[in-house]
């Protein structure tokens, strides 16, 4: 190889690199939806950073009142701070919720249920990846409990002011990776094998089942339940991942990831988008509907998930909603 061949091979895989960089932002959907939302109530999850407090911005912004439920109660007041002053709302409250605890789930969801008349938009973004094998104290492997089990009791638990409330909405954050699940209804807790990745995948799995087996309890009550897969996004999602590939990921990340901005843009879309009223049990990408997994539209799986999921989480008969 010459030294002339080096500058144009260089040449090459940089324009290949920007030339598919390029091709990533074109994809990229943006909510064009002008709909206010003044006296509407909101709620997302995991809202003190990344693509849940840019959704809870962007909502706040059009008037909402927007409560960011909150694991970490510090993070959640400075992100409470700095969007009411990018807003100027003055509407936006944080309560603390630990999905990691079904005991601070029913508590947040017994707060809301007495001190709100209404809730027309429940996010269901908080979120993580790379758990290790740990159960909670409430005897669910931690990696589907933060992802599935939790956000499944508050969806049950606040259904009655979602349809108190109708039109409403339910988003569920999801992602593509629940095409890569090896599914097992009896292993949801990972008790026969376990592996990070899987959890992961498994309970975005999860996530769609749930969306969709509500679009069908929920049928005619005005209250709507979607799913949607926000992009590949650098957020604190990945906090969790191993620090010998933490470094290397975080750099590509960087290069190729959806900002925060731009990964909330779908999550926006399903709430206040005029183009998806009464749309519901449909899986959405860069703000349009996207194609599912077999698995992902087995409405006996999404059937059997929910009661199993039902008697995991310790749902009584008095707490469902339909």
């Amino acid at each position: 190889m010459t030294g002339s061949e080096i500058p144009s091979q260089f040449f090459w895989i940089v324009a290949l690199l920007l030339g598919f960089k390029f091709y990533l932002k074109l994809r990229t959907g943006i909510c064009r939806s002008t709909n206010r939302m003044d006296g509407k109530t909101v709620i997302v999850t995991g809202a003190n950073t990344g693509i849940g407090k840019e959704t809870a911005r962007d909502l706040a912004r059009r008037g909402a009142k927007v409560i960011l439920a909150c694991r970490n109660l510090e993070k959640g007041y400075r992100a409470r701070v700095d969007i009411v002053a990018s807003t100027g709302n003055n509407m936006v409250e944080v309560r603390h919720l630990d999905l990691s605890s079904l005991g601070s789930v029913r508590r947040f969801a017994n707060s809301i249920i007495n001190t709100e008349p209404r809730l027309d938009v429940l996010i269901n973004n908080a979120g993580a990846a790379g758990f290790k094998n740990k159960m909670t104290a409430d005897n669910l492997q931690l990696g589907m409990q933060v992802n599935h089990f939790g956000p499944f009791l508050l969806t049950c638990l606040l259904l009655g002011l979602l349809k108190k409330s109708a039109p409403s909405r339910i988003v569920m954050l999801s992602s593509w990776l629940h095409k890569t699940a090896k599914f097992d209804l009896y292993n949801l807790n990972f008790e026969k094998w376990f592996d990070t990745l899987q959890v992961y995948s498994c309970s975005k799995l999860a996530n769609i089942l749930t969306a969709n087996e509500l679009s069908r309890k929920l049928k005619e009550t005005g209250v709507t339940a979607n799913s949607v897969h926000p992009g590949v996004v650098l957020t604190d999602v990945w906090r969790h991942l191993p620090k010998i590939v933490k470094l290397p990921f975080i750099l590509m990340a960087r290069l190729y990831f959806k900002n925060a901005v731009e990964g909330a843009q779908t999550s926006i879309y399903l709430a206040v988008s005029e183009e998806v009223t009464g749309v519901s049990g449909k899986y959405f990408e860069n703000c349009e509907e996207s194609k599912l997994s077999k698995a992902a539209m087995d409405e006996t799986l999404a059937k059997n998930l929910w009661e199993k999921s039902e008697v995991m989480v310790g749902l009584s008969p008095e707490e469902i909603h339909f």
